[in-house]
């Protein structure tokens, strides 16, 4: 397999679907040190240069005291490849982390959140894109459906509550395979959190349940990407989508154009 090629189709096909960039767009990777973060960051970085769309791309991370490892080499890494790198040390998550040693993720999640908008103010960016992978997106879901009552997952594209930002999600078609493969070969160091070596988790169970159901069923996450992005709400028990009134033969709302897409990023 070419890593590469198979991350930018990937990454292309997203950022195309979901019209995630565009012209003039200042893109702030949220830059965690992980596997994903780092190949998300290349990948736009590979694409800035190729792609028919005028943008920049710059990073920034946020220390909220749960690396497990010293953060410099990251930076040594990122300046080596000329990246443009902000390093933030969120005091109110240390603040935390003293006075609540067993808070909870949406907690820590809030705080992340208010230190992301303040530094990519500073840094000028309209666009934050996250690190989210094909993984993240099917244990959102099945979370979700499972524990919540909701079908929904993580959105591929949103806006900040406020509508500053545009928040991507361009690895939403890309599993942690390639997101492996790809940080081992490019040398990255690595830098993991605390949180991820969690065991226990209702994540890591899902995980593992996934895992092994795809020792039989090798594309199940495929499938259930496929399925997020082919709904039949009038299929479900939501009476909003469940309409009486609907008229013989009435046609459903036109669907754009290929042509009406935005164009950006085909694999050349």
């Amino acid at each position: 397999m070419d890593l590469e090629k198979t991350l930018l189709r990937k990454v292309g096909e997203a950022i195309q679907r979901f019209q995630m960039i565009r012209d003039g767009d200042r893109v702030a990777v949220a830059f965690s040190g992980g596997k994903d973060s780092f190949t998300l960051l290349e990948a736009l970085l590979l694409l800035a240069k190729r792609a028919p769309v005028d943008f920049t791309v710059c990073a920034f991370t946020i220390e909220q005291g749960k690396f497990l490892r010293p953060i410099q080499p990251i930076g040594e890494f990122l300046r080596e490849r000329g990246v443009e790198w902000t390093y933030y040390r969120d005091q109110p998550s240390h603040r935390l982390l003293d006075e609540q040693p067993d808070h909870g993720c949406d907690l820590c999640s809030r705080y992340r959140r208010r230190a992301v908008y303040e530094v990519v103010n500073g840094l000028g960016a309209n666009v934050i894109a996250f690190g989210h992978t094909a993984d993240d997106f099917v244990e959102s879901f099945l979370r979700n459906a499972m524990f919540t009552g909701r079908l929904s997952a993580l959105p591929p594209v949103t806006m900040s509550s406020d509508r500053d930002f545009r928040l991507i999600r361009p690895l939403c078609f890309v599993k942690e395979e390639i997101t492996t493969a790809w940080a081992a070969q490019s040398g990255a160091p690595i830098v993991p959190c605390g949180c991820s070596q969690k065991t226990g988790t209702v994540r890591r169970k899902l995980r593992d349940l996934f895992a092994d159901l795809e020792k039989e069923h090798p594309h199940l996450r495929e499938t259930m990407l496929s399925a997020m992005g082919n709904l039949q709400p009038d299929r479900l028990l939501d009476p909003r989508f469940l309409d009486p009134g609907l008229l013989p033969g009435e046609a459903p709302a036109p669907q754009p154009k290929e042509a009406e897409l935005f164009p950006i990023f085909t694999e050349s």
